[in-house]
């Protein structure tokens, strides 16, 4: 089989779905999904539509199908599907059945090997095979994706033990295509790194022409990172507000700015807990902090200023990423001058005395967010987001997924959209039913109270 580009369509709108389809295939695909999150929100409407718009494409339904294997397998037959997708379970018998079922309806069938690793990832593909799999799918997890993993070795682990083509799926991408394709894909799955493109169509072509002549082409978004560098060049890329999104709306340090405009801080936190206006530990943490850190200083949320220009300094020459204060700060022209990227609560004319109170290095609270050595501290215009030590790979690639997300987003808008439409919003807010089961569109249901019901009293009681 020739190197095949799959290009999965996981939106939740149709609308959107088949605009970046046919980008795509302006741009050469022929294989085009119809992701999970598109069934759950459209149903099989989706695969209709392809099949309409696509009538000479090979459509894939990424059913994911976990039971009932013959009446979800005819149904994406029926509605025009090449092929759909069934889940390795602990029973076989939902795969059995769903390969006979692809005899029957003359559909094809690709059993996901999603979360087999080792020795069970060989044998359950071997079985696949053996039975009759059109295809195997290597699947990783778009939360495992988050945590800086890949399927690399698994794919040259299970190639030499199946003749079946073996499909590969999870953040792939123009610079890791041509790699899956060389260590034994036949099939390369390709989701975000196309459809959150701004140029989907070109996206396209620049992923075929690199799986067809084996060569890969950088690309600045699209995949995830795992090392310290990598982390901090995501860091550095995307915005506070994109890593509030990606905690949940989450993690901001209520009421300090930046007071630097143009500059960002990112790096580990150095803390320092002080007292209002005692300005010695957070000069002594200058000199604990290692080049790349931020210092954050707890000084309570109050003048005088803990810091100013020769601390700024001091840091500059130490290769310090920052100072972020719950307090005060000042001379901020001269800091803005010599470019040290600092974030205070307050900015004031008025210093401190050195008086030695306080720690560094431990667990400090600000704005109700607690901060332990070590976390990433960010700061850009949109204000300051604390991001725990533990998480930080984590939240680092789900913001750059927000951001690429909004990329694609953008673009949509720009083709004299509004975000409102794009998004669909009027199907995904929340609609009241009333007493009667009847829906009143957004308006709350306007229920009367009713009165107390009084039991009647008999006579001569």
């Amino acid at each position: 089989m020739e190197p095949t580009l799959q290009v999965a369509l996981d939106f939740l709108e149709l609308s959107r779905a088949l605009g970046v389809a046919r980008e795509a295939a302006k741009g050469g695909a022929t294989w085009i999904e119809a992701g999970t999150p598109l069934l759950k929100s459209e149903g099989l409407e989706a695969v209709r539509a392809l099949r309409r718009e696509f009538p000479k494409a090979y459509v894939i339904a990424d059913t994911k199908t976990l039971d009932a294997g013959r009446t979800e397998f005819e149904a994406a037959a029926k509605a025009g599907a090449n092929c759909a997708t069934v889940c390795v379970t602990e029973s076989d018998a939902t795969i059995l059945e769903c390969i006979e079922a692809g005899r029957n309806f003359g559909i094809d069938v690709c059993v996901d090997l999603l979360g087999l690793k080792g020795e069970r990832l060989i044998e359950v593909a071997k079985k696949c095979e053996e039975w009759g799999a059109h295809h195997v799918g290597l699947h990783l997890p778009i939360d495992d994706q988050m945590r800086g993993l890949d399927v690399t070795a698994e794919l040259r682990a299970l190639r030499p033990h199946v003749t079946i083509p073996i499909a590969v799926a999870g953040g792939v991408n123009s610079e890791s295509a041509p790699a899956m394709i060389k260590a034994g894909a036949q099939i390369v799955i390709v989701g975000g790194a196309i459809t959150k493109s701004a140029d989907a169509a070109g996206a396209t072509r620049t992923i075929l022409k690199a799986i067809r002549e084996g060569k890969a082409v950088a690309s600045d978004l699209y995949k995830r990172g795992s090392s310290d560098a990598e982390i901090r060049a995501i860091l550095e890329k995307v915005s506070t507000p994109n890593l509030s999104d990606a905690m949940h709306r989450s993690g901001d340090l209520p009421g300090i700015q930046l007071q630097t405009p143009g500059k960002k801080i990112v790096g580990p936190a150095v803390t320092v807990r002080t007292f209002p206006g005692d300005w010695a530990k957070p000069v002594e943490a200058i000199d604990v902090a290692k080049p790349g850190e931020v210092i954050i200083v707890d000084a309570c949320g109050q003048g005088p200023a803990i810091w100013g220009e020769l601390a700024s300094e001091s840091c500059m020459q130490r290769k310090l990423a920052g100072i972020v204060i719950d307090g005060a700060i000042r001379d901020i022209d001269t800091i803005r001058a010599i470019g040290f990227p600092a974030a205070s609560k307050l900015v004031t004319p008025t210093a401190g005395e050195p008086k030695g109170f306080g720690e560094i290095n431990v667990t400090i609270r600000i704005g109700g967010v607690q901060i332990s050595p070590g976390d990433w501290i960010v700061a850009d215009e949109s204000g300051v987001v604390r991001i725990p030590r533990a998480k930080v790979v984590e939240v680092a690639n789900r913001a750059q997924d927000v951001l690429e997300h909004e990329n694609r987003l953008r673009e949509e808008i720009r083709r004299k959209a509004t975000l409102g439409s794009v998004a669909e919003l009027h199907r995904w807010e929340k609609h009241i039913v009333d007493e009667l089961g009847k829906g009143n569109g957004n308006a709350p249901a306007k229920v009367e109270p009713s009165a107390p019901t009084r039991k009647s009293k008999s006579k001569g009681r």
